[in-house]
């Protein structure tokens, strides 16, 4: 329990100061200073501070994925017929991920924006698995452009559209400001579903 506990503590304060200085602007002796301990003693916990933005870019993936996998419908729902129609699948992504955000806005952003820091390897298998969260997005909006229920758009650059908006939440976001995670959530959802529906019966330009 102590080592989880103090592991907990140097993925906590890594978070910040990544977020706030970013990975390359950060070392290991700025980590142990605002842990109160020596540079040597951080090493009996993790092995480097690459250590450390893998536990933090890795473990907020899984976050990410374990949200979306929890409102996405099972495939034998969609071939039944059951599936909520896009607008509601679209929205529910949008509150899954603002809420995976809003929970912890420092790793979110260094998930967003530090994991390009990660070795070849590791960076790699975050650019698959960040390429299939929003493949999800895609196939969402594939399927209100199919049913008419959202604009005549391109899906990949209507989720890579979205998806920056909803990222960019990382930039501004504190839990003192005014609006509640629910309401930012509300309120995402409802710009996004009018980004997509604005002129849906508008002809394409070639």
């Amino acid at each position: 329990m102590v080592e989880t506990t103090r592991r907990q503590e140097i993925e906590d304060v890594a978070s910040s100061l990544f977020h706030e200085h970013g990975y390359s602007g950060t070392s290991v002796r700025d980590i142990a200073r605002a842990l109160d301990i020596q540079g040597a003693s951080l090493y009996a916990h993790v092995a480097s501070k690459q250590d450390v933005l893998w536990s933090i870019v890795d473990g907020t993936a899984s976050r990410f994925e374990a949200a979306a996998d929890a409102v996405t419908p099972a495939p034998d729902a969609e071939s039944a017929g059951s599936a909520p129609d896009p607008a509601d699948r679209l929205a529910a992504l949008v509150r899954a991920h603002v809420g995976i955000v809003t929970d912890d806005v420092e790793r979110a952003s260094v998930f967003i924006h530090e994991w390009r820091s990660l070795s070849s390897e590791r960076r790699a298998e975050i650019a698959r698995r960040r390429d299939a969260y929003e493949q999800r997005f895609r196939e969402v909006i594939a399927d209100g452009v199919g049913a008419h229920a959202f604009a005549p758009v391109d899906p990949v650059a209507a989720a890579a559209y979205l998806l920056t908006a909803l990222n960019g939440v990382v930039a501004w976001y504190r839990p003192d400001r005014r609006l509640t995670p629910a309401a930012l959530a509300d309120a995402y959802v409802q710009l996004s579903l009018q980004a997509l529906d604005a002129g849906r019966h508008a002809e394409v330009p070639a």
